[in-house]
C-alpha cells in the first residue's frame, strides 16, 4: 500500500481527531514532572519504612509496604491530569486518599492529593471551583465536630484540622489564586480596550485634522488661483496690451495673496512646539476687504452685513462661506450682481449669497464640488443649516447660498 502524506490543516485535523478519540487528555509537562517526583518521593518514604501512621494504628487495615503503593500510583496518575482534566483527577484523587488511610499512609501520597484540590479549583470551571470550595469547608467542619461529638476529647479537634489542611487549605489558596489571575485577566482586556480605542481617537482626530486642513487650503487659495485662471485667459483671449497689462495686475495681486494665505497655512502646521506667535484667524472684520478683493476680480458685489457680536466659531464660518461663495461666482456666475447679506435672525446668523444663475460669455474656471462640501461641513460642525441651489428671483434666477449658524454662548470648538 502507498502511504501519502497529508496537508497541514489536514494533519492537523487528523490530530485532533485521534486526540477527541482518547479518553485522557495529553497531560502538560509541568504535570509530568509533579508526577514523577511525587512517585519518586513516595517510593524513598516506603523504602525507608516512614509512614505517616504507625501499623498498629486502629484504622489501619492493610500493613506493610505495598498496599502503599496501591494509592501512591493512582495519586501520581492523577497529577498527569491536574490541568488536562482537573474534576477528573480529583474524584480519582479522592478515592485514592480514602484508600491511603486505611494503610500505614503516605506523606507524598497526601501532598499531592492538596496539589490536586489546588488544581481544581484553580484549573476547573467555575462552578466546580465554587462546589468544591463549599464541600471542602463543611468536610472540614464535620470532622471537627463529630469526632469531638463521640469521643469528647480534645485531641479530636486535631482530626478536623487535618482535614482543613488537606482539603479546605489547598481549595481556599486556589481560590484565591484563580480570583488574582481573573482580576490580572480582567486588567489585560481593559487596558487592551483602552489602547484600541486611544487608537480610534487618534485616527478619528488624524482623519478630522485632515478634512480640516483640506477645508482650509481650499478657502483660502482657491479663490486667489481662480482669479488667476480666469484674467490669465482673459489676457490669452484679447490681443489687446491694456487688457493684458490689467489682467496680469489681477493675477499679481492674487498670486501675491494667495502666497500669503499659504505661508500663513504652512505657518499654522510647522508650529508645533508654540514658540511663534498665533496667526489671527479672518473675521467678520475682514469682509469689506473680502468684498473690494472680488470687486477687482471683475465682479459687481453688494455687500449688507449686520452681524453683530457672535463667538469665534461662527465668526470664522461664516467668513469662510462668503469667501468661497464669492469664489464660486467668480467661475460660474453670469453677468449681474451678487449679493451678500449677513443678518441675526431668532438667535442665528444667516449668511446669504445670491448670483447669477445661467451662461456666461466669458472664461471660466474648472469646479470639482470641494466648495459646497466644505461649507457644509463648516454649518454641519456648528449644528447649523445650509442650503445651495438655483432660486428665482425678482431679477431671475439666481444662484443663492443660505447658511444659518446657531449663535450661543455656549458655542465651542473650532470648525475650521
Amino acid at each position: 500500500m502507498q502511504s501519502r502524506t497529508l496537508p497541514g490543516n489536514q494533519a492537523r485535523t487528523a490530530r485532533t481527531v485521534l486526540d477527541g478519540a482518547m479518553l485522557l487528555p495529553r497531560p502538560r509537562r509541568f504535570d509530568v514532572y509533579i508526577a514523577v517526583g511525587g512517585l519518586l518521593g513516595g517510593l524513598l518514604l516506603v523504602s525507608i519504612g516512614l509512614g505517616t501512621r504507625p501499623a498498629d494504628d486502629p484504622i489501619t487495615l492493610f500493613d506493610g509496604p505495598w498496599p502503599i503503593l496501591v494509592p501512591l500510583g493512582v495519586m501520581a496518575c492523577c497529577e498527569l491530569l491536574r490541568r488536562a482534566a482537573p474534576r477528573t483527577a480529583l474524584l480519582t484523587g479522592s478515592v485514592a486518599i480514602c484508600a491511603d488511610v486505611v494503610t500505614q499512609g503516605n506523606l507524598a501520597t497526601v501532598l499531592m492529593f492538596t496539589d490536586i484540590v489546588y488544581a481544581a479549583v484553580l484549573y476547573g470551571p467555575l462552578a466546580s471551583a465554587r462546589r468544591i470550595q463549599w464541600i471542602t469547608g463543611l468536610l472540614t467542619v464535620a470532622a471537627t465536630l463529630v469526632p469531638f461529638a463521640v469521643w469528647r476529647k480534645p485531641e479530636a479537634l486535631l482530626i478536623g484540622v487535618v482535614v482543613g489542611v488537606v482539603a479546605y487549605g489547598p481549595a481556599a489558596t486556589g481560590w484565591i489564586v484563580r480570583n488574582h489571575r481573573d482580576a490580572a485577566e480582567a486588567a489585560r482586556l481593559r487596558a487592551e480596550q483602552t489602547a484600541l480605542l486611544a487608537e480610534m481617537d487618534r485616527a478619528q482626530a488624524v482623519t478630522s485634522e485632515r478634512s480640516r486642513m483640506a477645508r482650509e487650503l481650499h478657502d483660502m487659495v482657491a479663490n486667489h488661483l481662480s482669479a488667476i485662471a480666469i484674467h490669465s485667459t482673459a489676457a490669452l483671449s484679447f490681443d489687446d496690451p491694456k487688457t493684458s497689462r490689467d489682467a496680469l495686475t489681477v493675477i499679481r495681486e492674487n498670486s501675491v495673496e494667495g502666497l500669503a494665505e499659504m505661508r500663513r497655512l504652512i505657518g499654522i502646521l510647522r508650529d508645533a512646539g508654540g514658540d511663534t506667535e498665533p496667526v489671527a484667524a479672518p473675521t467678520l472684520d475682514g469682509l469689506d476687504a473680502l468684498v473690494e478683493g472680488a470687486r477687482t476680480n471683475g465682479l459687481d458685489v453688494h455687500l449688507d452685513a449686520d452681524p453683530g457680536t457672535v463667538p469665534t466659531p461662527v465668526e470664522l464660518a461664516a467668513y469662510r462661506i462668503v469667501q468661497e461663495s464669492l469664489t464660486n461666482a467668480l467661475k460660474h456666475a453670469g453677468p449681474g450682481r451678487v449679493t451678500v447679506s449677513l443678518a441675526r435672525r431668532d438667535g442665528s446668523l444667516t449668511v446669504t449669497v445670491t448670483s447669477p444663475y445661467g451662461d456666461r460669455d466669458g472664461p471660466r474656471a474648472p469646479g470639482s464640488g470641494a466648495g459646497l462640501v466644505g461649507m457644509r461641513e463648516r454649518v454641519a460642525l456648528l449644528d447649523g443649516t445650509f442650503e445651495a441651489g438655483p432660486e428665482d428671483s425678482p431679477d431671475g434666477k439666481v444662484w443663492a447660498v443660505r447658511a444659518a449658524l446657531p449663535v450661543t454662548d455656549t458655542v465651542e470648538g473650532d470648525p475650521a
